[in-house]
């Protein structure tokens, strides 16, 4: 669960260097075709970049919620899936005697 959690974030991450390197050379192409002045390209670069980092440190928040709902699982000592399937085990081999 936790790799899947991970691969999720670095693919979150990934994601927004991606589309932030991308929207970036459209500007850029934008203003050297005259479709926009360099004012307005700059004015999107910079919205551009503050929603990417509102983003990032959304992601970021989300990384801090999920330690602090492990550390609060692992306070309350329950017993995890490998624990159970252990525990099944046992109760199989001692059934099986």
């Amino acid at each position: 669960m936790e790799d899947l959690l991970k691969n999720i974030f670095f693919a979150g991450v990934g994601s927004l260097a991606l589309t932030y390197e991308k929207s970036s050379e459209l500007i850029k192409n934008l203003v050297e075709k005259g479709k926009i002045t360099v004012e307005q390209g700059k004015q999107l670069n910079e919205e551009l970049k503050r929603v990417v980092d509102d983003n990032q440190n959304k992601i970021e928040n989300v990384e801090v919620i999920e330690a602090n709902i492990k550390n609060h699982l692992n306070s309350l000592n329950l017993a995890t899936k490998e624990d159970i399937d252990n525990l099944n085990k046992r109760i199989d081999e001692l059934e099986n005697k």
